[in-house]
């Protein structure tokens, strides 16, 4: 049986697939101009995110980003104009204009892409092509071919977003993991949230041996909260050791668990939602290009910031991206994510959490302390300048970052020794 053309195949229907398909569908409903609708292939296992029999959606994620205020942000669950950052001794209440700290659930931005995808196939600008998960993918010249058990492909251009292997491996390497409840608490109890001020970050938490945990909380009403743990660290933990994270940050927050005696704080009388993940964290050296006609997307593609795990903002920036290509008719190659001085202060910090020669909380206590609230949100994602970058340095533990700094320097000359030998 002859392969089923298409013009892209979007290989992995995670946040990176969707994000793209997304743009792409926005770009062609605000008329993108094109002779005949676009052909998308979505190669994933598709299934778990059609809608349950009564309509719901799956309810495995919670995205968190910020962004500007003026940014259209439809489908949100919540937005804030300001959020709270703890440490032992240090309560921070603080301002992010001109951004916002914006949550967006993953059942809400599976219906979002669904609703704009219906509208663009209805105006005959898209047509979805839906295939089980990808067995092999084959480069060509000019075309990529798509294996599936359903029937192959043909693609002029194939998105990849499945994990793959770095070009350069780490020389460190942690893990993001976390788990997370949204809990409701008794309501005969005074509320024990306050939903204007989200806690950003809480690194009272019991620390690791290795690495730093935090934990932090979303209210969505005086009642109800996403509460979750997390932590940077090498190895991710069982089902008590997470349970145990989350117990002593509940305990923090005030909240006990409902039938509890003694003590002050307010009973959690119910859990809605528990969801759990593992983002990687890792100085290694990825790419875009995986073939003539295959680009990487997502963290495969380097979306994902190797100091703190966040990716969403540069899925967004890199779905927009490879849709305006697309539709131009031109290679949708990305710029790498991050500029290469960002990914130089990644491998420091990632090495100094590790090494411990860097005392997580204090570093991140201090850089919102000493900062502009919207300077360190944006360094976070990448978005910064040379000149506030440098002033954030100047906010860092100075000895301890230059030993960082010098060691750095020496493996990498060591390196380049062995590679010229």
């Amino acid at each position: 049986m002859a392969a089923e053309r298409v013009d892209v195949a979007l290989v992995g229907a995670g946040g990176a697939g969707l994000v793209t398909l997304h743009h792409l569908a926005l770009r062609l409903l605000a008329g993108a101009p094109r002779a005949a609708a676009l052909r998308v292939a979505l190669v994933d296992d598709v299934e778990r995110l059609a809608p349950g029999p009564d309509g719901s959606r799956p309810r495995d994620r919670t995205w968190c980003f910020w962004e500007a205020a003026c940014a259209p942000a439809p489908a949100l669950a919540r937005s804030w104009a300001s959020v709270r950052v703890m440490a032992h001794g240090v309560d921070l209440a603080l301002d992010v204009a001109p951004l916002r700290y914006r949550m967006l659930r993953g059942e809400d931005l599976y219906a979002l892409v669904d609703d704009r995808v219906r509208a663009a196939q209805h105006a005959g600008r898209l047509e979805v092509v839906r295939r089980p998960a990808a067995s092999r993918v084959e480069d060509g010249p000019h075309r990529a071919l798509v294996r599936t058990p359903a029937g192959d492909l043909d693609a002029a251009w194939v998105l990849d977003s499945r994990p793959a292997p770095p070009l350069r491996p780490a020389r460190t390497a942690l893990l993001q993991h976390f788990r997370g409840e949204l809990v409701r608490t008794d309501p005969a109890a005074p509320p024990p949230f306050d939903p204007s001020l989200p806690v950003l970050m809480d690194v009272r938490t019991p620390q690791p041996d290795v690495g730093l945990s935090f934990g932090y909380c979303l209210p969505l009403d005086g009642r109800t909260a996403l509460v979750e743990y997390t932590e940077f660290s090498p190895a991710v933990l069982d089902d008590a050791g997470y349970a145990a994270g989350l117990a002593a940050y509940r305990r923090l927050l005030g909240l006990r668990p409902a039938g509890q005696r003694g003590g002050a704080g307010v009973d959690v009388v119910g859990v809605d939602h528990v969801e759990q993940g593992v983002i990687p964290m890792a100085d290694d050296v990825r790419s875009p290009v995986a073939g003539r006609r295959v680009r990487r997307l997502g963290t495969a593609g380097g979306a994902t910031r190797a100091s703190t795990g966040y990716t969403f903002s540069a899925l967004q920036r890199q779905g927009a991206a490879v849709a305006r290509a697309l539709l131009a008719g031109e290679d949708p190659l990305l710029p790498r994510a991050y500029p290469r001085r960002h990914r130089w202060m990644d491998a420091l910090l990632l090495r100094g959490l590790a090494s411990g020669a860097l005392d997580g909380p204090d570093f991140f206590a201090r850089l919102f302390a000493r900062n502009p609230t919207d300077r360190v949100l944006r360094f976070l994602d990448g978005s910064t300048s040379v000149r506030e970058e440098l002033a954030l340095m100047a906010s860092a533990p100075r000895a301890a970052m230059t030993r960082l700094a010098v060691q750095d320097a020496a493996v990498r000359t060591a390196r380049r020794l062995r590679l010229s030998a």
